[in-house]
């Protein structure tokens, strides 16, 4: 879920966003003057996307040596037993 907090409520309410992303797996969009201008996201949504990016459209991208990587970002993503990811690489 993506949420929208302008950059005074997102400063008074720092600690509540940061438990928000961490454990909802929210997203939140920080705007000034009605503009977007940064967000806070889930670290661990970035690193899958890292891992494998799904709208690259680029198949030949994909590493089949990052699939437990992804497997393990995935888990962790949806509150399983993964709390830190960890690869080989």
């Amino acid at each position: 879920m993506i949420n929208e907090i302008s950059a005074v409520a997102f400063r008074q309410n720092l600690g509540e966003m940061l438990n928000q992303v961490q454990y909802r797996h929210d997203s939140i969009l920080i705007k000034k003057d009605d503009k977007p201008v940064a967000a806070l996201v889930d670290a661990v949504a970035i690193q899958a996307e890292l891992v494998a990016p799904e709208d690259a459209g680029l198949p030949g991208l994909a590493d089949a040596n990052d699939l437990p990587v992804l497997g393990t970002l995935i888990a962790a993503r949806q509150g399983r037993q993964a709390s830190v990811p960890i690869t080989g690489d």
